[in-house]
């Protein structure tokens, strides 16, 4: 199960976030085709500049902090960051603004190798990957936009679907399986980063906090929902010429074009209203 899309659009163009996906591919291209054939020379490659914590510690060389975030150990690694990144980039985007959420972005991707070094100060084995600093961006999507809905692809043996779940359900489920994972899984020898990608989620929700607060905190979860304040888009499949097109459109918010998800947010006849709550709806 993976994301590949929200119906959360956003107000202005993310330039950063496309810049960060330009940015990245760049730099990936530009080195893996040419050593993926050289494993001595990928390792060399990733030892200097990827984030050794063993190496940080002794040497006090902040860089690897930077350079570790623009590179990536394959093509889905790569594939899989830029995906997360351009679900959940634009909208922290749109809230931070262009500059305030580059400083976001590099902020949780140096506050997700610290979380690795933490769990593991002794390894030599290279940390490379956007994986930490998109992480924060998918803590601030929670924090602010908990049930903005997301289309979730899922694949089981011939099976295709796609699912529409809120966001609280998707990084929730996520995040504990990189707690799960991290706890349960001996990472001296490589492998994933899951103290990383942890540390990068919990820096994200911190560093979103101030804003949070800013627009009312819980007050503002009331106001909206937990939802992004405005339209929902929907998408629809349509056929022309025997060749499915996905379309976007947005959705007004009356309960005839309500999700499944909302439903518990129509109340019955005879019940009484209760309070709102931004993770499930409550009863209006």
């Amino acid at each position: 199960m993976f994301p590949i899309r929200d119906h959360n659009p956003s107000d202005r163009t993310p330039i950063v976030t496309y810049g960060l996906i330009a940015i990245n591919v760049v730099i990936f291209l530009s080195y893996y085709p040419g050593l993926a054939n050289s494993p001595v020379q990928l390792a060399g490659f990733y030892d200097e500049w990827g984030l050794v914590p063993a190496q940080l510690l002794r040497e006090g060389e902040a860089l690897p902090l930077l350079t570790s975030m623009f590179l990536h150990g394959g093509w889905m690694h790569i594939i899989g960051n830029m995906l997360f990144l351009w679900i959940f980039g634009d909208n922290l985007e749109d809230l931070l603004g262009h500059l305030g959420f580059l400083v976001f972005y590099l902020a949780s991707g140096a506050a997700a190798g610290l979380g690795q070094i933490l769990s593991d100060p002794n390894s030599t084995v290279p940390m490379v990957g956007a994986s930490g600093a998109i992480a924060g961006v998918m803590g601030g999507y929670l924090l602010m936009f908990p049930r903005a809905r997301i289309d979730v692809l899922v694949i089981i043996v011939v099976i295709i679907k796609i699912f529409t779940i809120p966001a609280w359900l998707m990084l929730g489920l996520w995040f504990a399986l990189q707690l799960f994972n991290g706890i349960a899984i001996d990472a001296t020898g490589g492998g994933v980063a899951y103290w990383a990608h942890a540390g990068g989620f919990v820096a994200g929700v911190l560093f979103m906090l101030p804003v949070w607060f800013r627009r009312g905190g819980a007050g503002y979860w009331a106001e909206t929902h937990g939802k992004p304040p405005h339209e929902d888009v929907e998408y629809r499949v349509t056929r022309r010429s025997g060749i499915p097109r996905i379309q976007r459109r947005s959705a007004p918010r009356g309960a005839d074009d309500r999700p499944l998800g909302d439903l518990s947010r129509v109340p019955r006849t005879g019940t009484r209203r209760g309070p709102r709550s931004p993770w499930t709806g409550g009863q209006d």
